[in-house]
């Protein structure tokens, strides 16, 4: 066991918080419908990037590059300025969906280049111009270009031309789980001399304002006095503890709140305090000098380090975070005497020596170093997308007037899902663009981070399956834009994937896992088989079902001409959930007999779906002219109609193709005699099924299970 391997078990096993602090801080807070407090659900508008650095946000913290604890109470990120620029770069910018040609879009070059599981090695990379930042020109120019032209980027805009523009390095290792060690380094890529201002940034999350929580205890930053060559800074919060920061040098700190800048976004509404939190930020840029608090205190603090680089030369910044304090020599406590002495440079150095171990250990011995490194690097993006998210369903519809158990409510976004608190640690599909949990993009998260992490992976299907997510009528919850959108049954293909990576990583089965995992997928399955299965017909309906480019129009929409959609995906779809069931049964079953009934119930879920997808004649969603599976339009009158449309949707199918082992029969040899007794019962099944069972066996005598025979198809 190498040593990442040993912070992971000392982390399982709750011995040692490795993962306490971690990559969790978002890219992007505003724009999402969590802060959205608008009357007509306008997310983007409403809080807009030229808000974002004024306004405090309600539910969550964004930054560069940044870090936060696992419950998101004191957040770190670096900030930036050209000294060109309007505003400082505390944040990534992109275009919101309705002035990017192709919707949403970051304008931005930055790189997740590494990290471990526990974080206890990362390593991130931004690309800051050296000439002004041109959003105006971005805005303006993708607005308009049509869906047909190139997206317009920061490249095409001429501001990185010869190589202007700083390559900022953020390392970040762990000498323990809470000591953070810091080097930022700025290189200038360009052929002549340009300063840079670089201001690493700490700061509380904004949880004690009044309308949020009431009269609450509000946390503080201040200036101390720290060891020699160094500014220190104190973070004293009634949760989490007292934690310090240490600056290398003697770069001023500025100190500011984190509140609203009402004078300057809502006129008439006066500040709650002179400091707010675009303070550091017109100190720096604009020059005034009474934006920041001249006590050395507030909630928001960065320290400014400034300096004139030449051509192909750099800049170092050292900080460290850290739960210990200052020597106080006269009273001889243990503490921090040294922040940056020779040991700083080689726990970095060890911490990305125990990386490079840890990723021999996961890579494949075959694979090229060329491939090791796409592979690493593709983990550390996986790694570095976790992203804290706050989300209490009840207290923010009441914040809407939208709770359905209260009276006089109002229709609203997501007012059906009251039941929810979210509050953890999720992988996003993407913290600038996507930075809200999406549940089936989750299910295939888990697949490569179960490589690294099997127990974070498990975690995360733990969630989605979670009475604080999943609705109580069974539903797993798609994304915050709309709770109930349908999304692809997928979470039983992982949790069998999962399953499997771990038994084959440990040598054993977690039959919690799994125990716990099945029966609330057995929640949701009824769910689909209840709702989306309008008349019993096992032809199902979904809508979106999470991909929004394969119709010939809006799936989730009524129907102009009456009726419903029944779907080849989506019934396709039910036919996997259908084969991954079974399979997670039947692992059970080699445990506890009481999940025998299990298998044959879903064994014979599968015969009914492929029985009523394959149906000769115009009922039947296979065409067997053409080849293919065809959505079918269900008329008023009951007559349907192929919508003979060739996509991805008549390919699903294929997916349901599920391979049975030797070992899978021998578990369960009584149920493998009383499903085939069954089937002999109902012939007409077997018709609708590629060809199983003795005399049809493969390779190894495996058996297969799928919707499709030998016909070709398309």
């Amino acid at each position: 066991m190498n040593a990442e391997q040993s912070r992971l078990e000392e982390d399982r096993i709750k011995k040692v918080s490795w993962k306490k602090w971690g990559p969790y801080l978002s890219e992007r807070q505003w724009g999402t419908v969590r802060e959205d407090y608008s009357e007509n659900g306008d997310a983007w508008n409403f809080f807009t990037h030229d808000h974002a650095r004024s306004r405090a946000y309600r539910w969550g913290e964004d930054g560069l590059g940044g870090i936060c604890d696992e419950k998101q109470r004191i957040c770190f990120a670096l900030a930036l300025w050209n000294g060109k620029d309007a505003v400082l770069k505390e944040r990534l910018f992109g275009l919101t969906n309705s002035e990017g040609n192709h919707g949403e879009d970051v304008k931005e070059y930055y790189f997740y280049l590494d990290s471990t599981p526990t974080h206890s090695y990362m390593k991130y990379l931004y690309k800051y111009p050296q000439a002004a930042y041109p959003y105006a020109d971005l805005v303006e120019t993708n607005r308009r270009r049509t869906r047909d032209e190139m997206e317009y980027e920061l490249l095409d805009t001429g501001v990185l031309d010869q190589d202007r523009y700083f390559d900022v390095f953020v390392e970040y290792a762990k000498g323990g789980p809470d000591d953070i060690l810091v080097r930022i380094t700025a290189i200038n890529r360009g052929p002549d001399d340009a300063e840079l201002h670089l201001l690493p940034t700490l700061w509380f999350r904004n949880d004690w304002a009044s309308w949020i929580t009431g009269p609450g205890e509000k946390p503080i930053l201040k200036q101390i006095e720290g060891p020699a060559g160094t500014n220190a800074i104190v973070a004293q919060h009634s949760t989490l503890g007292t934690y310090y920061l240490y600056c290398e040098g003697e770069a001023p700190l500025l100190f500011a709140e984190n509140e609203t800048n009402n004078e300057r976004l809502f006129p008439g509404y006066p500040n709650p305090t002179p400091y707010v939190k675009d303070g550091i930020n017109d100190y720096v840029v604009q020059g005034h000098q009474t934006a920041v608090n001249p006590e050395h205190q507030g909630t928001k603090v960065s320290a400014h380090y400034r300096q004139m680089i030449g051509p192909g030369q750099s800049m170092t910044v050292r900080l460290r975070l850290t739960g210990q304090g200052p020597v106080d020599q006269d009273k001889n406590k243990k503490g921090v005497a040294a922040p940056f002495g020779p040991a700083f440079a080689d726990t970095i150095a060890a911490r990305l020596q125990e990386a490079d171990e840890f990723y021999r250990s996961v890579t494949p011995p075959s694979v090229s170093p060329d491939a090791a490194n796409v592979m690493r690097q593709a983990l550390a993006g996986m790694l570095w997308s976790k992203q804290y998210y706050y989300f209490d369903g009840d207290r923010w519809l009441k914040e809407h007037n939208s709770n359905p158990l209260h009276a006089g409510y109002l229709a609203a976004r997501n007012s059906e899902w009251f039941h929810m608190v979210n509050e953890d640690i999720i992988s996003m599909p993407d913290k600038w663009e996507y930075p809200w949990y999406a549940a089936w993009d989750l299910a295939f998260h888990t697949l490569p981070l179960s490589i690294v992490d099997p127990d974070f992976a498990k975690q995360q299907m733990h969630l989605m399956l979670h009475g604080l997510y999943l609705h109580p009528n069974g539903q797993i919850p798609a994304y915050e834009w709309n709770f109930s959108d349908v999304n692809p049954p997928v979470h039983a293909f992982a949790t069998l994937f999962l399953h499997r990576t771990d038994q084959a990583l440990r040598g054993e089965t977690d039959v919690d896992f799994l125990r716990s995992a099945f029966n609330k997928l057995l929640l949701n399955f009824t769910w689909w088989v209840n709702r989306k299965d309008r008349f019993g017909k096992n032809l199902f309906e979904g809508g979106f079902l999470g991909l929004d480019n394969i119709g010939i129009f809006d799936r989730s929409a009524p129907l102009p001409t009456g009726g419903y959609l029944e779907q080849a995906d989506g019934t396709a779809w039910m036919a996997l959930f259908s084969q991954n069931m079974m399979e997670l049964a039947v692992e059970l079953a080699a445990h506890d007999p009481i999940y025998k009934d299990m298998v044959t119930k879903f064994d014979e879920h599968f015969l009914y779906i492929a029985a009523a997808m394959n149906k000769p004649g115009p009922e039947g969603m296979w065409d067997e002219e053409d080849g293919f599976y065809y959505d079918l339009l269900r008329l008023p009158d009951g007559s349907a109609q192929r919508l003979k449309v060739r996509s991805m949707v008549g390919l699903l199918p294929l997916c349901a193709t599920t391979v049975v082992e030797p070992w899978q029969r021998e578990i369960i040899p009584d149920l493998v005699d009383a499903i085939r007794a069954r089937t002999r019962q109902m012939p007409h099944l077997l018709k609708s099924i590629h060809p199983t069972g003795p005399g049809h066996f493969g390779v190894g005598e495996r058996g297969i299970i799928a919707l499709l025979n030998n016909t070709p198809c398309g």
